[in-house]
C-alpha cells in the first residue's frame, strides 16, 4: 500500500515552474528521503502533499493516505516545516501540552513527559522557549510534529543545526517511528545520512525528478567506475594516472573515476609506482558523487546521464 501517490503533479508561481510534471509512490512504512539543490523543488513538493500549496488546475493529483482532499488540517500527518516557529513567551511543556490539544491527544500529558525525557528536555520543560538553544528549540518542534503518533511524518530538513549528539537522538526517534508503523519521508542535504536511513531516495532537480529508488537502484545505473584509495607517499597525483577521469580529494582518501575500458591492476600498478598503497576499493559511486554529477555535471558527465535526467 502506498501512503501517498502523486500523478503528473505541476506547480508554478507565476513564470517559474517550481515542479514540473512529478509522479512519485511513497510505500507504506517506509523511510523516503528527499533531495536536491536549493530551490530544486524540495519544500514546494512537501508542502503540496501538506495541502499547504494545491498543484496547478489540471495538472494532476495527490492522494494522501488514500484521501484527495484539499484541507490542511490532517491529524494523521505530522510536518516540521522549513521554517521553525514556536510560541518564545511560551514555557515548552505548554507548547507540547497546546499541539497535542489540537491534535486530539486525551493523554498528553503522559506523551510529553515521555517525549521530553526521550529527546533530553526534562529538565528545561518548565523554561520559556526563548530561552533554549537553537538545537533544543529544533528538538521541541520535532516533538510537536509527532505528539500525537502520525501516520505519516513529514520533515523538512531535521537535522540541519543538530550536533552530533542531538542528531543521533533524532535519527533514533525517526527509526522507532517507523517501527512504530509511521511512514516518514524527510528532506536533507546530508546525503551520509540519506545512504544510511532511507529506504528509498528521491532526487529532485530543476523541478523535475531525477532519481527515484533504493540506494542500491540507483548506484546500479551509474556502474562501479569508482576506486577508492589511500596511498603513502609524496607528490602523489592521481590525476596523471592513464583511464582516471576525474579526482576527488578527501585528504587521507582520493576516489578516482575511472573510464569503462581502463583496467584497475593497471592503476593499481601505478599507485604502487607512487607509494605505499593502503587502500584500494573499487565500489559503485557514492549518493554524494552521484548528487554532484547530476547537480553540477562536467560535459562527460551530462551525457552519461540517466534520460529523466538529461533533460532536468
Amino acid at each position: 500500500m502506498n501512503v501517498i501517490e502523486m500523478e503528473n503533479v505541476s506547480k508554478t508561481f507565476g513564470r517559474f515552474t517550481a515542479v514540473n510534471a512529478l509522479s512519485l509512490a511513497v510505500p507504506q512504512g517506509s523511510i523516503y528521503g528527499f533531495i536536491g539543490p536549493n530551490g530544486s523543488g524540495k519544500t514546494t513538493t512537501l508542502r503540496m502533499i501538506m495541502r499547504i500549496y494545491h498543484p496547478d488546475p489540471g495538472s494532476g493529483w495527490i492522494r494522501v493516505l488514500g484521501e484527495t482532499g484539499t484541507t490542511a488540517a490532517n491529524d494523521r500527518v505530522g510536518y516540521l516545516p522549513e521554517e521553525r516557529g514556536l510560541y518564545k513567551k511560551m514555557k515548552v511543556r505548554d507548547i507540547l501540552r497546546f499541539y497535542a490539544e489540537l491534535k486530539g491527544c486525551r493523554d498528553f500529558k503522559v506523551r510529553v513527559s515521555s517525549w521530553l525525557e526521550r529527546l533530553g528536555l526534562s529538565e528545561w520543560a518548565d523554561k520559556k522557549v526563548e530561552a533554549l538553544s537553537k538545537g533544543m528549540s529544533q528538538k521541541v518542534q520535532f516533538i510537536s510534529a509527532v505528539i500525537a503518533d502520525p501516520e505519516l511524518v513529514l520533515l523538512d530538513e531535521p537535522f540541519t543545526g543538530l550536533d552530533p549528539v542531538n542528531a543521533d537522538l533524532l535519527r533514533e526517534a525517526v527509526l522507532e517511528l517507523r517501527r512504530n508503523g509511521s511512514t516518514v519521508i524527510f528532506s536533507t542535504h546530508d546525503m551520509a545520512v540519506a545512504e544510511k536511513m532511507c529506504d528509498f531516495i528521491f532526487m529532485i532537480y530543476k523541478g523535475t525528478k531525477v532519481l527515484d529508488g533504493t540506494l542500491e537502484s540507483i548506484q546500479a545505473r551509474y556502474g562501479t567506475d569508482t576506486l577508492r584509495v589511500k596511498v603513502e607517499g609524496n607528490g602523489f597525483d592521481p590525476r596523471t594516472i592513464p583511464g582516471v577521469e576525474k579526482v576527488i580529494d578527501f585528504g587521507r582518501l582520493q576516489e578516482l573515476r575511472i573510464s569503462q575500458q581502463t583496467d584497475t591492476q593497471d592503476v593499481l600498478a601505478e599507485l604502487m609506482r607512487c607509494g605505499r598503497v593502503t587502500h584500494f576499493e573499487l565500489t559503485t559511486p557514492s549518493l554524494h558523487d552521484i548528487f554532484v554529477r547530476i547537480a553540477r555535471p562536467e560535459a562527460k558527465d551530462a551525457a552519461a546521464l540517466p534520460p529523466e535526467a538529461a533533460h532536468a
